[in-house]
């Protein structure tokens, strides 16, 4: 491929909460195959629809210069293939390169002579060099930086986020070569209106995307251990944050549980490379433990009002509202609420989880329990208000107490009513 933008046959792999909306936005530009393999993602894309609601159907239809397939030698056709497959931990917190491999695997078998492969996923410093790029020799037989060329450009997605889009959110650029990386630059201002910022190399690209969420999982991890300070010294903490936020410049971080594919992610990467350079951190550590374990801290609170009012905890009917990662959200992967769940099942409760944005069947799957559809009215000894859709911060206190019975709890994560509505605020 010769080095302008014009001679590229775009592919992008993997149509999730990244891929999708990147592949529609390019779509508007030029012809773009949208690959991944999964058939039913696939099947459901071409009516129309997307599960996750971060398109409509009518861009999905619009999208004539866009082929969906999970054909994989519908590949075969392209010269640019963008890589925007999840990048998940174990359970061990270890970072799980399964599908970023995978989807190595199967571009390396397609890839020709002066081709160019663009990742997005987030990893840690290196891992392109040291993980993909070897892959790629070796299956292709093709040498890097003379036969095949490697760009990265980290995601900066936010589900939910109908005002920060991929058209106007600034992008990181980077290539193996100073001429790549003009071009993986050049690529990316065809879609990105509030232009981009050209890294210096891969690795500086790789680490920047892995410090942004590392940086505000610390700093929620500051706020919530503040919460519960605050929660012991029987203060309000969002009039302590009220007040603090008088000062110009006062980051405003609000407590929470802390979840989803990138906050509750990405700081076990780069905490696994530093470790395998040598380097114990400390501080990113401790605040991934205290987000972690914010969800049994806020199950223990439930039930401690709960005992204060002198409800019975076995048997007792437990509304939790919200069960996506974040607001306006349908994204479900590593929510907080989980561990929310998992410890008010030891006491016995009966817990009815309802979520308007997620797909009943992923709810099921999650956390074994059948979700409710609609909600009960007079049933409730505890309600938790976890996420603050928009749906939930529609309805008046008055119309969260008709769904209790006369003695209840509630619990409001988000701050969603005022202190005096609620027994109990983070």
């Amino acid at each position: 491929m010769k080095y302008n933008t014009k001679k590229i046959k775009l592919a992008i792999v993997g149509l999730g909460y990244v891929g999708l909306p990147l592949a529609i936005e390019f779509a508007k530009k030029r012809s773009v195959i949208g690959f991944d393999i999964n058939n039913k993602r696939i099947n459901q894309l071409k009516l129309g629809i997307d599960k996750n609601s971060e398109t409509k159907k009518k861009e999905l239809k619009n999208s004539n210069r866009l082929l969906f397939t999970s054909n994989k030698n519908d590949l075969e056709t392209a010269n640019c293939y963008i890589v925007t497959v999840p990048t998940p931990i174990d359970r061990s917190k270890k970072p799980d390169l399964k599908p970023l491999i995978n989807a190595t695997t199967i571009i390396s078998k397609f890839i020709k002579k002066g081709d160019l492969i663009i990742y997005e996923s987030t990893v840690y410093p290196g891992c392109i060099e040291e993980q993909c790029i070897p892959l790629i020799e070796n299956l292709s037989k093709l040498k890097f930086n003379k036969e095949f060329f490697c760009g990265y450009s980290p995601e900066r997605m936010n589900p939910g986020d109908k005002k920060h889009t991929v058209s106007n959110i600034k992008k990181i650029t980077s290539g193996s070569t100073p001429k790549i990386r003009d071009l993986v630059d050049n690529l990316y201002n065809e879609i990105v209106k509030v232009g981009t910022h050209k890294a210096s190399s891969i690795k500086v690209a790789e680490a920047a995307k892995v410090i942004e969420n590392t940086q505000r999982d610390l700093n929620i991890a500051l706020i919530n251990e503040l919460s519960i300070i605050f929660n012991k010294m029987n203060i309000d903490t969002q009039e302590v944050l009220d007040a603090a936020s008088s000062k110009w410049n006062f980051l405003s971080f609000k407590p929470g549980l802390v979840g989803g594919h990138c906050i509750g992610v990405d700081p076990y990467y780069l905490t696994f490379k530093a470790k395998s350079i040598g380097y114990k951190p400390k501080i990113i550590l401790a605040g991934r433990k205290l987000n972690d374990r914010m969800g049994y801290y806020v199950a223990s609170k439930l039930i401690n009002k709960m005992k204060k009012k002198l409800i019975r905890l076995k048997g007792a009917n437990i509304l939790i509202m919200g069960l996506a990662f974040k607001e306006n959200c349908s994204d479900i992967r590593n929510s907080g609420v989980q561990n929310v769940v998992r410890e008010l099942k030891k006491f016995g409760c009966n817990l009815d989880l309802y979520d308007p944005w997620v797909d009943p069947v992923e709810i099921k799957n999650t956390f074994d329990i059948d979700p409710i559809l609609s909600l009960k009215k007079n049933n409730y000894d505890g309600v938790l208000i976890s996420v603050a859709h928009d749906q939930f911060k529609s309805l008046k206190i008055s119309a969260i107490s008709k769904l209790c019975k006369k003695k209840y709890v509630i619990y409001d994560l988000k701050h969603i009513y005022k202190k005096n509505e609620v027994d109990l605020r983070l």
